[in-house]
């Protein structure tokens, strides 16, 4: 099975209504089916674009405001699927639940089908500043092209979260982050390539780029995607497929080949999935 993956690098920058947001959702979905991509990944809080809007007094929306956009976002995403009959992951979307915000990752299926994976570890910041609140569980998705999970930026940096994605029959991660500064993103990068490495799976990520001067917690920005493999001889060296330039608005388009990993598990220079010492510590289901 193989798998023609394309990560966005977004551009965050102020705009004026839905509309120019769409537009430049088009933009990126119609170069990525130029691609023949079998999946398009965009980033954490990308959404976070339609707070520059602001409201009838000029000020800027804030993170209480955006689920309102959650049914034109939704309506959006799942039409760009069908009409290319290729899966998204929509990068996230805050929703509202009761009186709740969940930071969620959104699966938009080519037949019109949506699938959620709320953030499971949340970070101070989006705590303390945005009162998110963690989802309960982690789902893995099944689709013609494999089988995958949504783990969102924070959640990377937890193995424990990544064993049971693996457990559950995952083979590709998709991870849609959003990070400030160099500490943030390479704390994300390099746990991304561990968890890679000792799960014997693929690793998809991008970030946002440019920046919301009107928007809190948004002013900075510092991204690239990335296509990432386990350090094993059918990969490259460095177990990286495919990257962009650190803060370009730009896409990266790789290949995966499900295979190479049933391979390596079975048989590679190293086995770390069939090598786990579960009579140590505990096995994840």
């Amino acid at each position: 099975m193989k798998l023609r993956v394309s990560a966005v690098q977004y551009h965050l920058h102020t705009i004026q209504s839905f509309d120019e947001f769409a537009k430049q959702v088009e933009h990126y979905m119609k170069t990525a089916e130029e691609f023949g991509a079998d999946f398009v990944l965009f980033p954490e809080f990308f959404t976070t674009q339609l707070m520059s809007i602001g409201n009838d007094h000029g000020q800027p929306l804030t993170i209480q405001d955006l689920p309102d956009f959650t049914e034109q976002y939704r309506s959006l995403f799942m039409n760009f699927a069908k009409q290319t009959k290729t899966h998204i992951i929509g990068g996230t979307h805050v929703i509202r639940k009761g009186d709740r915000l969940y930071n969620v990752a959104h699966l938009f299926y080519p037949d019109g089908r949506i699938a959620e994976q709320p953030k499971l570890h949340i970070t101070p910041t989006e705590v303390k500043e945005w009162k998110m609140t963690p989802g309960e569980s982690l789902q893995v998705f099944e689709t013609d092209k494999g089988t995958i999970a949504m783990l969102t930026c924070y959640d990377i940096e937890f193995p424990e979260i990544v064993r049971m994605a693996k457990a559950k029959g995952a083979d590709v991660i998709f991870c849609p982050s959003c990070t400030d500064d160099r500490h943030g993103f390479h704390r994300v990068r390099y746990t991304s390539h561990a968890r890679a490495v000792e799960n014997q799976v693929y690793v998809v990520t991008t970030g946002t780029v440019g920046s919301l001067p009107t928007v809190d917690f948004m002013r900075a920005n510092f991204g690239q995607a990335a296509v990432i493999t386990p350090n094993d001889i059918p990969f490259p060296p460095r177990g990286i497929l495919a990257e962009g330039e650190i803060n370009d608005d730009m896409i990266v388009t790789a290949d995966l080949d499900l295979e190479l990993l049933y391979q390596v598990r079975e048989s590679g220079s190293v086995t770390t999935w069939r090598d786990r010492r579960t009579d140590l510590y505990p096995d994840w289901k």
